[in-house]
């Protein structure tokens, strides 16, 4: 509706509401997880669960509706008759620009069951945001390094139980474990040494922990591909209103016993494991180019 206004002025406009309505929602969201802690009951705990939840859906809808306030895009979205809400998903994406978490918001917020993203610790410390996450039992992630790990050894495997912990959360509501395969944004100087056209090499460790952590309850997987035909937006290219089209995929498939073994004592396991995941990056390389034709 606002879309034809000067680019600039589109993004500082848009910004603000973005502040607004994150500082806003913060307050509740903060306030209504301090009773999980005065009433650590498990019944009352998932009943505040599902109204964080809501709130953080409120938060998810107005930002939407921000994004089509201001921008014109051209929304190219497949395969959501495929998505139930009541069902538990690990969903997985290539990822190219911090816009595609609002992409992903937007596509899927209401079509199943609400994102939750596993973090690095340092993002706790984000303006609002690091509260909000918190609140809402995103997982934090303290990654050790090779290097450390020799100079620590008493720490290895420390990330991984950290991992356990934080799925144990997500056994009593439904959810959607989002996972950016590649551990990184896409960029041409990234992918120089990558076996493919258009995504980095992806990591199998933190999918497979999951699903060997979660088995029983992660049955689907959602295999989703963005694409921005021309140039991948920034936050601000985005907000601008500069962004013109954007197309989403979304394949889903169910978690076969395949799936499902000790990635990190299994070494056969694990050489399958990592096949499927390089050949499923291989059929989504190949579909980048097709819709990007």
């Amino acid at each position: 509706m606002l879309s034809f206004l000067p680019p600039p002025l589109k993004g500082v406009l848009s910004f603000m509401m973005y502040l607004i309505n994150t500082i806003v929602l913060t307050v509740p969201l903060i306030l209504v997880s301090l009773f999980k802690f005065v009433l650590p009951f498990q019944p009352v705990v998932v009943v505040l669960d599902r109204i964080l939840v809501a709130i953080a859906g409120l938060w998810i809808h107005i930002n939407s509706w921000n994004t089509d306030l201001f921008c014109r895009i051209d929304w190219d979205i497949r395969g959501l008759e495929q998505l139930n809400p009541e069902e538990w998903y690990l969903v997985l994406s290539n990822h190219q620009s911090w816009v595609d978490i609002l992409v992903l918001q937007k596509t899927l917020n209401k079509k199943i069951p609400m994102l939750k993203f596993f973090l690095k610790k340092e993002l706790i410390w984000v303006p609002f945001l690091g509260l909000a996450w918190w609140a809402l039992d995103f997982p934090f992630m303290k990654r050790y390094s090779k290097d450390f790990l020799v100079r620590n050894p008493h720490l290895k495997g420390k990330d991984l139980e950290n991992t356990r912990k934080a799925c144990k959360k997500f056994k009593y509501i439904p959810v959607s474990i989002m996972n950016f395969v590649e551990g990184t944004r896409y960029t041409p100087k990234k992918a120089e040494n990558s076996a493919f056209s258009h995504l980095l090499t992806p990591k199998a460790g933190g999918i497979a922990f999951v699903l060997g952590s979660m088995g029983e309850y992660l049955n689907k997987i959602i295999d989703v591909t963005i694409v921005y035909p021309g140039r991948t937006p920034s936050f601000w290219t985005f907000i601008s209103g500069r962004t013109h089209k954007i197309i989403v995929d979304l394949h889903v498939f169910e978690v076969g016993e395949q799936l499902k073994g000790d990635y990190f004592t299994d070494p056969d396991f694990r050489d399958r494991f990592c096949q499927w995941l390089n050949q499923l990056w291989q059929e989504k390389d190949r579909k980048i180019d097709r819709l990007l034709s």
